[in-house]
């Protein structure tokens, strides 16, 4: 081989790896966000904590927050499903309401503007409002209780706890029953609350999205992490 076609052969070499790092950078490496936790929760936008209440009885809503969100962690496949990245999605844009009676909560609803959703990359973005959750036809997700909430005692200051919700989620138009596990916690000013369940596209009529070399999961996790403030 001659010097000028080994030199050749090593550019085309360099030119490989350093084009293979820039895809793996760019495009295949993990930037996926840590999922929802309490202890990511800290002080509502705006409430300078609030004043602690007695008890946690009352009403409340959910409060602005830069750790405030609703949101979506789903696998993407690329180059035929041989390497996957784990995408995830927010929206701080969410609303809401809970009441808390003792050791019960009777009601609760929450409501997420979908069309706030971001990421890592502005083309996902994009493409979620014309496909897949089709946030341009379908711009708010919620979820009502449909049974209260019984709580192993009324709650107790700076004590976690482990809840299941029960209610209707609306996502793409589609309402389905569904079974929240949750962890939650009182901490005098506020109730932080945190969780995530599995989707199944197909359950909200949802179609996985595929453009060219890539292509998601049929089915994700729906994630929050909320902070509540008296009403």
């Amino acid at each position: 081989m001659s010097k000028t076609v080994k030199i050749v052969v090593a550019a085309v070499v360099v030119v490989a790896l350093v084009g293979g790092a820039g895809v793996w950078y760019f495009a295949l490496r993990d930037t996926s966000e840590k999922t929802a936790s309490l202890d990511a929760i800290g002080t509502p936008t705006g409430t300078a904590a609030g004043p602690a209440k007695a008890s946690a009885d009352g009403n409340w809503k959910v409060a602005p927050g830069t750790d405030v969100f609703v949101g979506y962690r789903v696998e993407e496949l690329f180059a035929g499903q041989a390497v996957k990245k784990t995408a995830t999605g927010r929206t701080a844009s969410v609303t809401g309401t809970m009441t808390v009676a003792g050791a019960t909560i009777p009601s609760a609803e929450i409501k997420a503007d979908t069309t706030k959703l971001k990421s890592d990359e502005a083309r996902r973005d994009s493409f979620i409002g014309t496909r897949g959750l089709e946030t341009q036809k379908f711009p708010e997700a919620t979820f009502k209780l449909t049974s209260p909430i019984t709580l192993p005692a009324p709650p107790v200051k700076d004590q976690e706890v482990d809840v299941t919700a029960t209610g209707d989620l609306t996502l793409h138009g589609v309402t389905k029953s569904v079974q929240v596990p949750l962890k939650a916690k009182w901490t005098g000013p506020t109730i932080t609350v945190a969780g995530n369940t599995p989707i199944v596209f197909a359950d909200y009529k949802m179609d996985p999205i595929e453009i060219a070399i890539l292509k998601t999961d049929d089915r994700g996790v729906l994630e929050l992490q909320l902070a509540f403030v008296p009403a």
